[in-house]
């Protein structure tokens, strides 16, 4: 895979065409991304599959309807945009056993942005097959969709070889004062160096008159072209305007609205004559550039009139939302009939899952609007359609026409919602919580529940603010939330959930647990279709996670994780995602951990949302190697700062804790605890209480143990669970003696022991060892530091296994290091596809739940097989024993 960057001119396409002429025997599919058509979904995916559909009949039933709705071709719900990009990358993979793929993309950075996630999406997970792609875009430009792909700038040529360019293509003399200013100007681009001087005279050429000295070298290029164009007879440059214009290249359709103008076919000789456009089966510019030259060149009137004859010239029953757009930039002034078109094609972009289309339409359905008013609410929606896309800067804008049109106080509210929403989707931080809480309040009298799920955002939004934020106002609003009736019949799991966060805001942890104990039963109990209840999935498990609960937060992330992929969901799956590793860190699982966090870090640098700053640290400390952690962790503290996340501090905070508990520096690991522990936000995260009692023992600091040991137990009491008490029994351990402190270790690690929470039994089994030999009870203590330690070793826990590891050889034994073949030399990917093959997934079940091809799957298992000394499929239950497939909600 590769990504050609570089300005325009500089020979990107060549490349390109070059990498077609040396793929024989090869199929080569073209994409061109086309800038008109970036608001149309799934376009650009459209052109590479669409000779390759009828291949596609014999695909599993869902790839299969998600295409076939993704492309138009039928009627459901919005396509899931990861069964979408699945689907593609099976209909490629297959096509590609006939014969190799060569996958050409050319100015990608006009891509779509469902295109450009989907084809992003099939380079990465391209491994073993016979597939090549290649991208091309134009520097500068962002294309987040196509981040982490191999890069390969392509610069302009030397000097030596610029020079030599330049005087093949001048005829006659050429002054060289005149030839080097076109050389710095050119910087090396082979396209200016044949293009500027086709714009100047003989005598400008020889002297140096009439150089143009402003603008950039992209725009005197474009009038390069343009000077060309407007030489034509005018039907002929008319002509090439609707081909500027029409991004398909469907010379059918050329025609027809040629007929429309009243435009012969006498007039493409002397277009073709230019070599500039060729006329063929389809319409080909001869670069991107020559394009943009014609469209921008034209007048508006003329823009008009070929966008009113491509309108009229397109099926409306075919292809209703490209005539409707046409139709938009066919009108000069305001419409209120196309405006209305232009909505309902929102609505059908909508269910293809063509959020940044649907918002496209809107914006310019508003710009078209007469009424001021319902220009209002077409922007509101138009907004509402970018946050789904999540792309909050587009979003703010429409906001900001919606702002100047007369909205009603309804309106007005959701308004203040939506610019809530922006904020809190870019910072996670304090600014929104201000935000949030005024627009619930403005909700209040239109509409209760989106007013109740407006509070749940606030809250939320406080919670991630924590100890950076100012609680005061928040606490007197969830009073005032617990005033209103709740809906009790049946318990409404978004409602029980506001009042159990209310409730501890306002009258504290202990009042809490009960209605937040009721609101995870109720999340456990609903309907898997309510997209309003899955929407906060996440939050539930943060709520299961905070009450000790490992059985309901391993439940509730398994489901919401699978949601949100089958939802498509790049907004809530990233963060589902982190809680869902959440779970596998705490049960030592670290290799699942990360490959869930690899994936969610991925899709929130490509929808350029706020990052979730505390995993990295978290999985960073666990893990125990101090010289990766400490940077990365120093770096996600000051990010914290920057963005307002408390809650980010404060957990990583306690990463820093966990990581020098591990390495046995107990009075770092005390101050770094005392900061997390002292700022608790919402009264929930209580991670850090068990770090600082160890480290605070370890330090001599018996009183600041024992109080942080009572903080503790009020929160381990409530809660119940065999976590919660598992680790209230072990910090109770710490600071007891004799026969109590050994009974306390021991329930400690039967608690420990009973659920998804491996990690913390190992610890408890480390701490009773170290008691044990300090008792002078070898034997015993080699027991429990032996267990310790093959825990450890095998999460990857390199800071407690060295630290359990020196604890057995001060008892006389010697720990067992792993051998070669052990399975932790497996990679996390590799490590995850092993268990699921483990468990009897076949390789295409594999694939579709891991989003990769499933020759890529069996290309990963050839890999595992001679790791684990293994030959066969058959053989994996026995070389990976009693590891639990959880990183995809599986269960053995």
């Amino acid at each position: 895979m590769q990504v050609l960057r570089g300005e325009a001119g500089v020979g990107k396409t060549a490349l390109l065409e070059y990498v077609a002429e040396q793929a024989p025997g090869c199929r080569v599919v073209w994409v061109v991304g086309v800038q008109s058509e970036m608001e149309l979904a799934y376009a650009g995916l459209h052109q590479l599959c669409a000779g390759l559909l009828d291949a596609s009949a014999g695909r599993p039933r869902p790839q299969r309807d998600a295409l076939q709705v993704a492309f138009g071709l039928a009627e459901s719900g919005a396509p899931n945009h990861f069964m979408v990009a699945l689907a593609a990358l099976n209909l490629l993979s297959e096509a590609a056993e006939v014969s190799p793929l060569v996958c050409l993309i050319d100015d990608a950075q006009w891509l779509d942005k469902a295109s450009a996630l989907a084809l992003g999406f099939v380079a990465r997970r391209l491994l073993a097959e016979r597939i090549a792609m290649v991208f091309a875009v134009r520097e500068p430009s962002d294309v987040p969709e196509l981040y982490g792909l191999p890069d390969l700038v392509v610069t302009g040529l030397p000097l030596a070889d610029a020079r030599l360019l330049l005087a093949a293509v001048v005829a006659g003399r050429l002054d060289e004062r005149v030839a080097d200013r076109i050389l710095a100007d050119a910087h090396g681009n082979p396209l200016a160096l044949l293009e500027l001087p086709r714009g100047m005279r003989p005598a400008q050429l020889a002297g140096g008159f009439g150089l143009p000295g402003y603008g950039t070298l992209t725009t005197r290029v474009e009038q390069v072209f343009a000077r060309r164009v407007e030489s034509l007879p005018p039907d002929s440059g008319r002509l090439m305007l609707i081909a500027a214009a029409e991004p398909l290249g469907d010379v059918t359709l050329l025609w027809r609205a040629a007929e429309q103008l009243r435009i012969g076919p006498d007039a493409a000789a002397p277009a073709e004559a230019t070599g500039l456009v060729e006329f063929d089966t389809r319409v080909r510019f001869r670069h991107p550039l020559v394009r943009s030259a014609v469209y921008r060149a034209a007048s508006p009137d003329d823009r008009c009139q070929v966008h009113g004859a491509l309108a009229d010239a397109t099926d409306a029953d075919a292809d209703p939302d490209r005539r409707a757009w046409h139709r938009a930039y066919a009108t000069p002034g305001l419409d209120e009939a196309v405006a209305a078109e232009l909505q309902r094609s929102a609505v059908r972009a909508q269910r293809r899952g063509g959020a940044a289309a649907a918002a496209a339409f809107l914006q310019r359905a508003a710009e078209l609007t007469p009424d001021p008013a319902r220009r209002g609410e077409r922007a509101l929606a138009g907004a509402e359609a970018k946050l789904d896309a999540a792309d909050p800067d587009a979003a703010s804008t429409l906001l900001a026409t919606a702002d100047l049109c007369p909205l009603d106080r309804y309106q007005r509210a959701r308004l203040q919602r939506l610019r809530a929403q922006v904020v809190f989707s870019l910072s996670r931080g304090s600014d929104a919580v201000p935000l949030l809480l005024d627009a619930a309040d403005s909700l209040a009298g239109f509409d209760s529940r989106l007013a109740r799920e407006t509070y749940l955002e606030a809250f939320t939004a406080a919670a991630f603010a924590g100890r950076l934020g100012d609680l005061h106002h928040v606490r007197e609003t969830a009073a005032g939330v617990l005033a209103a009736p709740a809906e009790v019949s049946p318990v409404d799991p978004i409602d029980a959930l506001l009042r159990g966060i209310a409730t501890v805001l306002s009258r504290g942890y202990q009042a809490g647990v009960p209605p937040l104990k009721l609101a995870l039963e109720a999340f456990g109990r609903a309907d898997e279709d309510s997209a309003d209840v899955n929407r906060w999935l996440w939050l539930a498990c943060r709520i299961a996670s905070d009450l000790w609960d490992d059985q309901l937060w391993d439940e509730l992330s398994s489901r919401g994780v699978r949601l949100a992929r089958e939802a498509g969901d790049l907004s809530l799956l990233p963060i589902a995602e982190s809680y869902r590793a959440g779970v596998h860190l705490q049960a030592g699982e670290f290799a699942a951990a990360s490959t869930l966090m690899a994936e969610s870090t991925a899709i929130i640098q490509r929808t350029a949302t706020a990052p979730l700053i505390y995993s990295p640290p978290m999985i960073l400390a666990y893990r125990g190697d101090e010289a990766e952690a400490v940077p990365v962790i120093e770096a996600a503290r000051k990010d914290a700062i920057a963005r307002g996340q408390g809650l980010a501090l404060s957990m990583i905070d306690c990463a820093r804790a966990v990581l020098f508990n591990g390495l046995a520096r107990y009075e770092d690991a005390t101050a770094a605890a005392e900061v997390a522990a002292a700022h608790d936000g919402l009264g929930l995260y209580a991670l850090a209480l068990p770090e600082l009692i160890e480290a605070a023992v370890r330090s001599g600091r018996d009183q600041l143990a024992s109080v942080t040991l009572e903080r503790l137990v009020e929160r381990t009491q409530a809660s119940g669970t065999n976590w919660a008490l598992g680790i209230e029994a072990s910090s109770r351990a710490l600071l007891a003696a004799g026969p109590a402190a050994e009974a306390f270790y021991q329930e400690a690690v039967a608690r420990l022991g009973r659920g998804h929470v491996a990690f913390h039994r190992a610890r408890a089994q480390l701490l009773y060892g170290e008691w044990l030999r300090r008792q002078n009870r070898r034997v015993d203590a080699r027991q429990q530091l032996s267990a310790a330690y093959e825990l450890f070793d095998r999460f990857g826990a390199e800071g407690f296994a060295g630290r359990a590891r020196r604890e057995l050889s001060a008892t006389g034994e010697t720990a067992r290091r792993r051998t070669t073949d052990s399975p932790s030399l497996l990679t996390p990917r590799e490590a995850l596809i092993a268990r699921l093959a483990r468990d009897g997934l076949t390789n295409s079940e594999i694939g579709a739940q891991l989003f990769i091809s499933p020759r890529t799957v069996e290309y990963h298992l050839h890999k595992v097989y001679p790791k684990l000394d293994i030959s066969s499929r058959k053989e994996l239950r026995h070389a990976l024993p009693g590891i639990p497939s959880r990183a995809t909600g599986q269960h053995d």
